[in-house]
This record gives structure tokens, sequence and C-alpha cells, in this order.
């Protein structure tokens, strides 16, 4: 297999693409979409195992959300490109629950670690609404989701895998799907904190550095395990020695 040095199914499938010589990938379908001269959102979907082996992820949705310039963009700049992801995210989660069912979101990475902060730092903005609607019911909207948050740790701080963690906690509150945030790898510096992929697929945390965890997947969790990750850091060669 490729070393890809690169979590981003796009720039995995460009890798392979150009190391073959190939117009199109067996397995692989593809479409994108400009919002605006700033905001494109690529959409990638692995079909079957010839896909899946090419560019070395399973089979699923990955959704790639490139912002250009977002370091010094505008308010409404920042708005359109939220509600592009909040499009995305609405219709990867529609796709595997309806609108009632309960979810939990994870942050994953090590809140004292800069570029490994993202889901740790997320989990504080979550409204939260699992304790509200079951002992306060009277305060909330009809309608509304039953939503928890959690931020396990990492490996090195609490000596337990995440994916076990989350598996005591899923077993026994019962949502019907796990969000994961965390951070994510490129090859390109440009797409530091520029770029955001959603996929439905689950997570392997840290394979993106070298440092392989357990897999957070519907595998192992037994639900569907949908993830949020945003470019914190690059791997490309002149980078990563």
């Amino acid at each position: 297999m490729f070393n890809f040095r690169t979590d981003l199914a796009s720039e995995r499938r460009e890798i392979y693409q150009k190391a073959n010589q190939l117009e199109e990938i067996d397995g692989i379908e593809t479409n994108q979409e400009e919002i605006n001269e700033n905001i494109k959102v690529e959409r990638v979907k692995i079909t079957n195992e010839n896909g899946e082996k090419a560019i070395g992820k399973p089979i699923g949705n990955y959704i790639t959300i490139d912002i250009k310039k977002l370091k010094i963009a505008q308010e409404e700049e920042i708005q359109k490109a939220a509600e592009a992801l909040t499009k995305e995210l609405k219709q990867i989660v529609g796709n595997h629950i309806d609108s009632q069912g309960e979810i939990l979101v994870v942050g994953l990475g090590n809140i004292y670690v800069t570029p490994d902060a993202l889901g740790p730092k997320v989990i504080n903005e979550i409204e939260v609404t699992r304790h509200i609607i079951n002992y306060l019911p009277q305060y909330v909207e009809e309608g509304t989701r039953m939503v928890s948050a959690i931020s396990p740790g990492v490996l090195g701080t609490t000596g337990i895998e995440t994916v076990e963690i989350l598996k005591g906690i899923v077993d026994n509150i019962k949502p019907k799907l796990v969000i994961v945030i965390d951070a994510l790898a490129s090859r390109s510096i440009e797409r530091i904190s520029s770029t955001v992929q959603l996929s439905d697929t689950g997570i392997v945390p840290g394979a993106g550095v070298g440092n392989t965890r357990s897999e957070i997947s519907q595998k192992t969790l037994g639900i569907p395990v949908v993830a949020i990750r945003n470019t914190n850091c690059c791997r490309n060669s002149s980078f990563s020695k």
C-alpha cells in the first residue's frame, strides 16, 4: 500500500490517480461543488473493495470542505463556511438516523497539546440536552434531540484505549450515533486550519501521524460513527522529518 502521508480521502485519491496515471479509480465516485470563490466542497464515495484497497480507506462517504484564507476571513465568510459544514453534517447524519435519534459527541485529543486540542475544546461548546430531557423535560422544546458529550482524554494520560471508554458509555446510555471530533493530517501545509473532512466510516486515532490507536467505528461500537476532522498538522516530507 502507498505511504499516503495524509488522512484526507481526496488527497489520497489524487495521489493514487497520479501514481497510476488514471482518469478514474474503480470503486470511487467523486463530485465537486463551489459554494463561492473561497469555499469548495469535494465529495468522495468509496463503493467497493477496489476503491477501499486503492486509497486505504473503508467503504463510505468522505466530504472535504476547503475554506481559503480562513485566517483572515470576515464574519460573513465564516458564516458561509459554517453553513456549508452544517448542511453536509445534517446530510451525513440523516443518512444513518432520524431527527430524534440520540447522539453522543466525542472530542478526541489532548487539550494540553495545541495541534491535538481541537476535540476537547469543541466539547466545551456543545449544547448538551440529555440531562435536561431526562430530568426537566418541561423546559425543553418538543422535538429537541438528545445530545450528550465527552472528552475521554488520551491513552498516555488515562492508560485506557479511547474505544474501551466509549464502549462502556455506549453500552450504558445507548445513543443511536456517535460523532467524533479530532485533528487531521494533510500533506499540504496550505490546508492547516482551512480544511474540514466529514466521514461516516469512523476513525483510527493517531493514524495520520504514525501513532495508530484502536479503531472507533460501527464495527467496534455497534452504531454508526461520523467523524468531523480539521487539518491541524502536515505530513509533507519537508515538514515531517
